[in-house]
C-alpha cells in the first residue's frame, strides 16, 4: 500500500534528534500511523550517514518479541546490538511490556541512546514514567491524515474525494478506492482493537454493553452540547461509571473533548462540553450510517481535528448567550471560527456572523463554509471554502 510522508510530523521528530536527554513520545490511536512515522523517520536517519548498526526499532506487537515481557528482557534485547556508539532506539507499543519505564531510565543513565517510543493509550504518560524521567520527555500527538495528506495519497477530484474522506476516514490504512464493504469490516475490526486493547482494559470492572452505548451516544452527537450527566441518564447507567468510560475513550484517542470557554469572562467553565471523533470513517462505520447523512457535524468534527494538528488548543466560545463554535488558541495567537454548510439562508447569515460580530476583540475571526464562493463579511470578518482552508490554498 502507498505511504504518504508526514512531513511535519518528521520535521518535529528532526528538531528533537540528538537530544538524548528528552525521551521522544509519538502518541495517537491504533492504526494512525505511528510505526509507518517511525520507519520514514528511520529512512531518513539512514539518508543521513546513520549505520544500520546504530539503529534499534524494536516492535512489541510482534511475535518475535514475545519473550519481552519485562524491562530486564528489554535491555538484553538492547544489548544483542548497542555497540556503544550514539544508538537510535526505537520502541513501537512500549507500553506492552512490565515496568518499561525502568528500562527508558537505565538507558538513559547507562547508554549512550536517542530514545522513540509509541503508545496508543494516554495511560503511557500517567504510568510510573513520570516517576523515572519526570521532565525529560516530550509528547508528539499524532492524528490520522489531514485532508492535505489525504489527497496526497489519493489525487483527484477534491469534492469527490472529500466525500470519501468523511466517509471512510482519515486512517492510512483503509482505502477509499476498495471494496466499501471490507473497508466498512476494516473499520469496524479497527474499533472492536479500541475497545478491547485499549479501553476495556483500562477500566476496573468494565462491561462492552455500557461502554458500546456510551460510544453509540457520543458517536450520534457530535458537536451537540452534552455532559457525563446526560450521557448517564440517557443510557440509564451510574455518572460516576460513565466519566470513568469517558476517560478511558479520551485516553485511547476514540473521542476528543472540547471543553466550553467563556469568551468574554475569559476562563474555562467547568459544566457542559461537546465531542469530537478522532475519525468520521469509523464513527460512520459503527452507526452505519453514509457520509451523506449530518454532514454539517462531520465537516465541523473534521475542522476540530485540523486546528489540533495545526498545534491549537481548541475550545467551544460562548459569548453572553451566543455560541460560537471554536475558539482556537496557539501561543498568544487566538481565533474565533465558525463553520457552516453554506451561508446563503439569511438566517444562517445572520446567525453566523452575528456571533462572531459580538466578540468585541482585535483576534481574527472566520466563518469556514462549503460554498463554493465566498462572499464580503462585515467587520473584517473572513469567509473560506472549506476545502480551500484545509489544503492552505485560499
Amino acid at each position: 500500500m502507498e505511504e504518504v510522508i508526514r512531513k511535519g510530523y518528521l520535521n518535529r521528530l528532526l528538531s528533537g534528534r540528538d537530544r538524548p536527554e528528552t525521551v521522544k513520545i509519538i502518541t495517537g490511536m491504533r492504526r494512525c500511523g505511528k510505526t509507518t512515522l517511525m520507519k520514514q523517520y528511520i529512512e531518513l536517519l539512514k539518508n543521513n550517514g546513520v549505520p544500520d548498526s546504530q539503529i534499534i526499532h524494536l516492535n512489541f506487537e510482534s511475535k518475535n518479541l514475545a519473550h519481552v515481557s519485562n524491562y530486564m528482557e528489554l535491555l538484553s534485547e538492547i544489548d544483542k546490538t548497542y555497540n556503544g556508539k550514539r544508538t537510535y532506539v526505537f520502541l513501537d507499543e512500549v507500553q506492552m511490556v512490565n515496568q518499561w519505564e525502568r528500562a527508558i531510565n537505565s538507558l538513559q543513565t547507562d547508554y549512550d541512546v536517542d530514545v522513540y517510543i509509541t503508545g496508543s493509550n494516554a495511560y503511557l504518560l500517567s504510568s510510573d514514567l513520570s516517576t523515572y524521567i519526570s521532565g525529560r520527555y516530550a509528547e508528539l500527538p499524532m492524528l490520522p491524515l489531514s485532508f492535505s495528506e489525504f489527497m496526497e495519497l489519493y489525487p483527484g477530484d477534491r469534492n469527490v474525494r472529500f466525500q470519501q474522506y468523511i466517509r471512510s476516514g482519515s486512517l492510512p490504512v483503509i482505502n477509499p478506492e476498495a471494496d466499501e464493504m471490507f473497508e466498512h469490516d476494516h473499520l469496524i475490526g479497527i474499533f472492536n482493537t479500541i475497545l478491547m486493547k485499549d479501553v476495556l482494559k483500562n477500566c476496573r470492572g468494565g462491561d462492552a454493553g455500557t461502554l458500546t452505548d456510551i460510544v453509540r451516544f457520543l458517536y450520534s452527537n457530535i458537536g451537540n452540547i452534552t455532559s457525563a450527566n446526560k450521557i448517564a441518564t440517557t443510557i440509564k447507567k451510574d455518572p460516576e461509571k460513565v466519566r470513568n468510560y469517558l476517560d478511558a475513550l479520551k485516553n485511547a484517542y476514540l473521542v476528543y473533548k472540547a471543553e466550553r470557554y467563556d469568551i468574554r469572562g475569559k476562563k474555562l467553565l467547568d459544566s457542559l462540553e461537546k465531542y469530537y471523533v478522532s475519525d468520521t470513517g469509523i464513527r460512520n462505520a459503527v452507526l452505519g450510517i453514509s457520509s451523506k447523512e449530518d454532514i454539517s457535524r462531520q465537516i465541523e468534527n473534521i475542522v476540530y481535528l485540523e486546528l489540533i494538528r495545526r498545534g491549537y488548543e481548541v475550545s467551544v466560545g460562548k459569548y453572553g448567550n451566543k455560541e460560537v463554535d471554536f475558539t482556537a488558541r496557539r501561543g498568544s495567537e487566538i481565533e474565533y471560527i465558525q463553520v457552516t454548510m453554506t451561508m446563503l439562508p439569511e438566517n444562517t447569515y445572520e446567525r453566523e456572523v452575528g456571533s462572531l460580530k459580538a466578540i468585541r476583540d482585535s483576534h481574527p475571526k472566520t466563518v469556514l463554509s462549503m460554498d463554493s464562493f465566498v462572499t464580503e463579511l462585515p467587520d473584517g470578518l473572513k469567509h473560506y471554502n472549506l476545502l480551500d482552508w484545509l489544503t492552505g490554498t485560499y
